[in-house]
């Protein structure tokens, strides 16, 4: 049976305590976060500072939550805890939660393999009754543990359906990640590819596939011929699915100043940066500020940088940055990553000191080298 809705909680397998006090198992009463995550997971570090804001908003109901970091890369249990101490101590030194190293890999195993659950950060929230009530994205629990504590979310249709759901979804992608995760570390793009096809074929919706396998074939492995025709289908998809997160997902692949696309055919290039840029802008134009402009509009600047438009390339970094003070809600870490990689962005492109609030850049060498190019019809 996999662990999910209703499963009475695993037991907590932590060697090493490295925030608050130990424990040992779950009283009876208190409402449980337990948080899976990694120093090396980026996503984490914004999830994790949001709990501490839910631990401080939800004390007083009897919520607890406990940090699991179950994914550490290091030669010993020792190195991990070392690494993990001065990592909080950097990261996050007003953490008002336990954190706990389960270096084994024990408690990951009969929590997140037993749950389908592939990606971190991961949330569980064990209930009053020591069942499992929630087991999701840490995004979620600012709407459901409301509902959690009132009891009205485990009886709910609403939370049975969607935890059915993450255990079909988990049945079908373990066995793929099993294969492609070895596959992408050894570097085996043939087989890496041949798993993704396999993915494709059972989650065509699953953006993350979709990206996957048009950068392998157009980066990893330089298979023009295979990898056009999938990139062109994935920006049609995108744009009949009217995303910006699969849009985004999509120019990325052509216009990343980090990635060489010098062997790509320009005009081609071009021609899908254009129109994936215009439909992002349509549906999240510069002057509505409730969509998140820094998931796309990076992206969409660099089209328009490369074309030659420095100015338009400029007016969507400062866009970006405004956004960030904008109304919708973004974790404090996240919206300092995101400053200083758009400030050095803007630096970049106007080619001198570039400040947003307290945060400056300066133009890295050779990146205007580097990333200008100019699109094919206007080469001389």
């Amino acid at each position: 049976m996999a662990l999910g809705l209703e499963s009475p909680a695993p037991p907590i397998k932590v060697e090493n305590w490295l925030r608050g006090q130990p424990l040992t198992s779950f009283q009876l009463g208190k409402v449980y976060i337990v948080e899976f995550w990694a120093t090396w997971c980026a996503p984490c570090v914004a999830a994790l500072s949001d709990l501490v804001q839910l631990q401080e908003k939800y004390r007083d109901s009897g919520v607890e939550v406990l940090g699991i970091a179950a994914g550490e890369r290091a030669q010993t249990a020792e190195k991990a805890r070392s690494k993990l101490d001065a990592w909080l101590t950097e990261k996050l030194p007003n953490l008002n939660y336990r954190v706990g190293l389960d270096y084994t890999r024990e408690m990951d195993e009969l929590w997140m393999d037993s749950s389908f659950s592939i990606g971190i950060p991961t949330s569980f929230v064990v209930d009053r009754d020591g069942h499992i009530a929630f087991i999701g994205s840490p995004t979620q629990l600012e709407e459901v543990l409301p509902k959690i504590l009132t009891g009205s979310w485990r009886i709910s249709d609403e939370a049975k359906a969607a935890d059915a759901e993450r255990i079909a979804k988990g049945e079908r992608t373990m066995p793929i990640f099993a294969k492609l995760t070895p596959a992408m570390k050894a570097q085996d793009w043939a087989k890496a590819l041949s798993v993704v096809e396999e993915a494709v074929a059972v989650l065509p919706d699953d953006v993350n596939f979709r990206v996957l396998q048009a950068d392998l074939l157009l980066h990893k492995m330089r298979d023009l011929q295979a990898g056009l025709p999938v990139m062109r289908q994935l920006v049609r998809d995108a744009i009949n699915k009217k995303s910006a997160m699969w849009m985004a997902g999509a120019l990325r692949q052509i216009f990343d100043p980090a990635i060489d696309n010098s062997h790509l055919p320009q005009a081609q290039r071009f021609a899908m940066g254009n129109e994936l840029s215009g439909h992002i802008l349509a549906i999240n134009p510069a002057q509505r500020g409730e969509a998140p402009k820094f998931v796309s509009y990076p992206a969409v600047a660099q089209y328009y940088y490369e074309s030659g438009n420095k100015d338009r390339a400029i007016e969507l970094i400062e866009v970006t940055l405004k956004s960030l003070d904008g109304p919708a809600p973004i974790p404090d870490n996240l919206k300092q990553e995101v400053m200083s990689e758009s400030v050095q962005t803007l630096a970049n492109y106007k080619g001198q000191k570039a400040c947003y609030g307290s945060v400056c850049a300066t133009p890295q060498p050779g990146v205007s080298q580097s990333t200008k190019a100019q699109a094919p019809e206007e080469r001389r």
